[in-house]
């Protein structure tokens, strides 16, 4: 009975996929494709080489988190990932983002899951990866993500007659700013959620620890029984 809900529920997964595939391709991605082909094609130089050689690193990088099964191969596919989008913003002239993309996830989260998975004893024994959902989710969320990410990447006028990029211009008080006035809400949510998952992370540390303690325990030789000093002789 639980596999045929499941078979039921992945069936009307995949409908709902492909239903939202076939409306978002005829109501936007055909539309922007027709207009992309009208517009003359811009010119290929070193910065459009550069945003292509950033980009295949970070998609490279983020597949292997996605599809390795080794969770050290992930996480040095999670820096690579990383570190090509941080490039990305520096070639958009984000600077402060950059930066804080290089300190933040470079810098401290991924510092810390190097840590813990070279300091986990037998960490590298184990190869098994995205079991809850499998690969038959992700290619539905691939198949669910990737219009709407065309769509909007061939609608951009990226470059072409009458698109001049804009003057650059520091970016720092004006984050700072929005995110002190305008977005402060999820400003703090979001710190919130980061507070809960290190509580968790916590949590979950020192469970582990007591449970490698109580397992250490079971597999130690008893210890012989001391006499009594009140025994007789």
């Amino acid at each position: 009975m639980k596999t045929l809900w499941r078979i039921v529920l992945w069936a009307g997964a995949t409908a709902v996929v492909v239903a939202f595939v076939a409306t978002l391709t005829r109501l936007a991605l055909a539309p922007a494709l027709s207009s992309a082909a009208e517009r003359p094609a811009g010119h290929f130089g070193l910065p459009e080489l550069l945003f292509y050689a950033l980009a295949t690193l970070t998609l490279g990088g983020a597949a292997v988190v996605a599809f390795g099964r080794n969770i050290l191969y992930s996480a040095v596919g999670l820096l690579a990932a990383l570190l090509g989008a941080g490039m990305l913003y520096v070639l958009l002239s984000a600077d402060f983002v950059a930066i804080t993309q290089l300190l933040v996830y470079v810098g401290g989260v991924l510092v810390l899951l190097l840590f813990a998975v070279m300091l986990t004893n037998r960490i590298t024994e184990v190869n098994v990866s995205n079991r809850s959902i499998g690969l038959w989710g992700g290619l539905l969320l691939l198949a669910a993500m990737a219009p709407v990410l065309v769509a909007v990447a061939v609608a951009t006028p990226w470059s072409g007659p009458g698109v001049e990029p804009g003057a650059l211009a520091p970016t720092t008080a004006a984050i700072g700013d929005a995110l002190l006035t305008r977005w402060i809400l999820p400003f703090e949510i979001a710190s919130i959620i980061l507070l809960a998952t290190l509580v968790g992370a916590v949590v979950i540390a020192r469970k582990e620890l007591k449970e490698e303690g109580a397992e250490a325990g079971a597999d130690a030789p008893p210890s012989p029984a001391l006499p009594s000093p009140h025994a007789a002789p």
